[in-house]
């Protein structure tokens, strides 16, 4: 019988599979990362929240080698993401799905072909896309009918083609799925829908996910961890209780922005 392992695994079980050490980045003259240092646990969820501008796509960015750090290194699995020859850096790649802030799908392409995408090419060229059993698969989860299968993503409402793209995105049963503010642009009920996929996925499939966004409620709801960038810096890291009762006012000032407002309106 096949077990699932736990997506909440014990302090004593976890393994730290992604290693961030010392990341810093400058881009166009300015700091965005500044001495980053993060430990992800094997099947657990990790939020990456903050402002806008404080490094936190730029981050996801430098996980899978799509930018090089100006200083410190990503280690995937003990892999140096930095030093990783061509064939080393497919196959950290190949471990990993990206769903991307616009979703990213290719609009020539019907949705059971962009999602087929998540798989190998010599797959995708043996396999007709619209009876592939994994797009199948992958389709029913992220609680989309067969009948958009067909469709292209200019007839999809926004909140669809985010569904899509995280069916693309798990599809090839990666281990490492990092979304890259996944609400953003959508309409509270939505953003609800798509936060409520997101924990189903991890929850079902037991993969190590990486959320990046500045939404407070969808980080609180997702997270087994929560980091605060601020400056390109690590400001807090802990669980939502950690963070919720933390006393820097800077992570109070983040969690709750109208305070100071409604202060100063008082």
């Amino acid at each position: 019988m096949f077990l699932r392992r736990s997506t909440r695994p014990c302090h004593e079980e976890r393994n730290d599979v992604i290693e961030i050490v010392g990341l810093r980045k400058t881009l166009n003259g300015k700091r965005v990362l500044d001495g980053v240092d993060l430990d992800i646990h094997e099947g657990t969820s990790l939020v990456i929240m903050g402002p806008s501008g404080t490094g936190k796509s730029v981050l996801l960015k430098h996980i899978v080698g799509l930018f090089d750090p100006d200083e410190g290194d990503v280690f995937v699995e003990g892999l140096s993401v930095l030093n990783a020859n061509g064939k080393q850096i497919q196959e950290i790649r190949s471990k990993i799905s990206y769903v991307f802030q616009n979703s990213a799908l290719f609009d020539s392409m019907t949705t059971a072909q962009n999602i087929q995408l998540g798989l190998s090419t010599d797959h995708c060229r043996q396999v007709y896309a619209m009876t592939d059993p994994l797009v199948l698969e992958a389709i029913s989860l992220v609680n989309l009918g067969m009948e958009v299968l067909t469709l292209l993503p200019s007839a999809l409402s926004g909140g669809m083609q985010k569904r899509v793209a995280i069916a693309r995105a798990i599809v090839g049963r990666q281990r490492y799925i990092l979304y890259d503010e996944p609400t953003t642009g959508l309409d509270p009920v939505n953003a609800n829908v798509i936060n409520r996929l997101i924990a189903r996925v991890q929850r079902e499939t037991g993969c190590t996910s990486i959320i990046v966004t500045h939404d407070v409620e969808s980080a609180f709801f997702l997270g087994d961890r929560i980091v605060l960038l601020t400056d390109g810096k690590v400001r807090a890291s802990g669980t939502p209780d950690e963070l919720r009762h933390s006393n820097d006012p800077v992570v109070q000032d983040f969690l709750h922005p109208t305070l100071e407002k409604e202060t100063i309106d008082g």
